[in-house]
């Protein structure tokens, strides 16, 4: 293990979701314990944060959402099957069941998502390096194809595939929570030929769902971390570098009505769990084991 040298991005989810958010991130990225971050072009606080990442020349990709909040494609904001009859999009479930249901017009999922692509290089002044989706829509059927879709007409090379090892082993995980994230883990093994077939590529390992929120802590990140890569190294010896993208949401919590994608934020980025993983990404002990296994943090334009 001593001899591999493993690189490891660790990314900040949500960044653009409310100026508290967008402050956490940033002194986590200043404090070393980010290496990259994924822009909400929707969220409230999206132009601010793409200044921050051009001051602080924090490395920026797109978190494509189709399921908080409200659209960015203007003809889509009135009249389109990726609305609930509120008008936001269906939620982090309702899309779900909406898709299952044959709901979602394919074409404005595309639609929409290219409109978020170059909403991206309007903030930032360039395309992102890496995709990937709000709460794991990328990887749902039919999604999945027009997702792999829009990137290749991009030249977006990365992405994420949410397939967590050690998942099942993770008693803490409430059920529910659990059901879920089983379900991500299942959509994303139908999506690996998906993304392949178009060139898309991503890092060896994937860890996130097991460290997030309360659950997050130096050992569940320090144990998650060394049991994936013993795993990826027994199944096949590897020459030199074993890439790692770890998932993330730090930030201060969010005080309402400001923040959020349209509706204002939700319960999750209110919660003292945000804060908790700030406080953990930033301790020392966390960036001194890094070194002592040889990880070095960075992120995909660095792969």
């Amino acid at each position: 293990l001593r001899m591999l040298q493993v690189k490891l991005i660790v990314t900040g989810d949500d960044f653009g979701y409310c100026p508290r958010r967008n402050q956490g991130i940033v002194d986590c990225f200043l404090a070393g314990a980010i290496s990259n971050v994924s822009l909400l072009v929707n969220g409230s606080a999206a132009a601010d944060a793409a200044k921050l990442a051009r001051r602080y020349n924090i490395p920026i990709g797109l978190h494509a959402n189709l399921s908080e909040g409200s659209p960015v494609c203007e003809v889509l904001k009135t009249n389109s099957s990726l609305l609930n009859q509120d008008g936001f999009f269906h939620g982090k479930m309702g899309f779900r069941t909406a898709l299952s249901k044959g709901l979602l017009n394919m074409s404005e999922v595309k639609q929409e998502l290219k409109a978020q692509v170059e909403l991206f290089q309007e903030l930032t002044g360039h395309l992102p390096p890496h995709m990937d989706g709000h709460q794991h829509v990328h990887v749902l059927p039919e999604v999945r194809h027009v997702f792999a879709e829009v990137l290749e007409e991009y030249g977006i090379k990365y992405t994420r595939v949410p397939i967590e090892p050690g998942l099942h082993n993770c008693d803490w995980i409430p059920p529910s929570l659990m059901d879920f994230y089983l379900g991500v883990e299942e959509d994303s093994f139908n999506t690996v030929d998906v993304f392949t077939k178009h060139g898309i590529r991503w890092p060896d390992i994937y860890i996130g769902l097991s460290t997030m929120g309360r659950n997050m802590s130096v050992s569940s990140i320090r144990s998650a971390i060394d049991s994936a890569v013993l795993e990826l190294t027994a199944k096949a010896p590897q020459s030199g570098t074993v890439t790692i993208e770890l998932m993330v949401h730090p930030g201060y919590p969010s005080v309402p009505p400001v923040g959020g994608c349209g509706e204002g934020p939700d319960d999750f980025s209110q919660s003292w769990e945000r804060l908790h993983e700030l406080q953990t990404l930033i301790k020392p002990e966390l960036q001194s084991h890094y070194k002592s296994r040889n990880i070095q943090l960075c992120s995909f334009k660095d792969l």
